[in-house]
Order: structure tokens, then C-alpha cells, then sequence
């Protein structure tokens, strides 16, 4: 055999080859992805969500805002896994 049959019988080969493994790949199978989208993970109404969006909108101003403050609170809390304190019994209520 001359070295052109050689080569030539490599580019078929490696063509071949080439051939099968695009077809495997096409053909296979693959699991739907697993993937939470964003929507999913927000909770539908969450009212603190709300009222932290609406002091964002506040700015400076929100630091004198009663709720805002308020808000902010609850929110460190949730976030540092603490539960809120019990309230205090009105005058009424002893």
C-alpha cells in the first residue's frame, strides 16, 4: 500500500467515527433540567416584602417612618433566625 491509500483510509475512518459519535449525541436522551425558576422560589404576597420595597423608595425619609423601622426589624429578625419578643399586656388586659 502506498502512503495515499494510508491516507486516505485515515479520512474515511476518522469520518466515520466523527459520524457515529454525532448521531449518538443527537440521539440521546436527556432529563428535563431540575431547575427552579425565580418565580417559584418568591413567595406569592409576602406584606414585609412590600413595606421594605416601599421605604427603599423612601430613602432617607424612611428612617423617620415608624413602619419602616418596624419593617427593618422584623427583617433582621428573620434573618438572624430570632423570634420576636412576646408583646406586653395593655393595662386593659391584666
Amino acid at each position: 500500500m502506498d502512503s495515499k491509500m494510508l491516507v486516505r483510509l485515515g479520512a474515511v475512518i476518522f469520518v466515520a467515527i466523527a459520524i457515529t459519535a454525532t448521531v449518538i449525541e443527537m440521539t440521546r436522551q436527556e432529563d428535563a433540567p431540575r431547575v427552579r425558576t425565580a418565580p417559584q422560589l418568591q413567595p406569592s404576597a409576602d406584606p414585609l416584602r412590600a413595606t421594605l420595597r416601599r421605604c427603599q423608595g423612601l430613602g432617607e425619609a424612611a428612617t423617620r417612618d415608624a413602619e419602616c423601622l418596624s419593617a427593618w426589624a422584623e427583617s433582621r429578625d428573620r434573618f438572624l433566625g430570632n423570634t420576636p419578643a412576646p408583646a406586653a399586656p395593655l393595662a386593659d388586659e391584666r
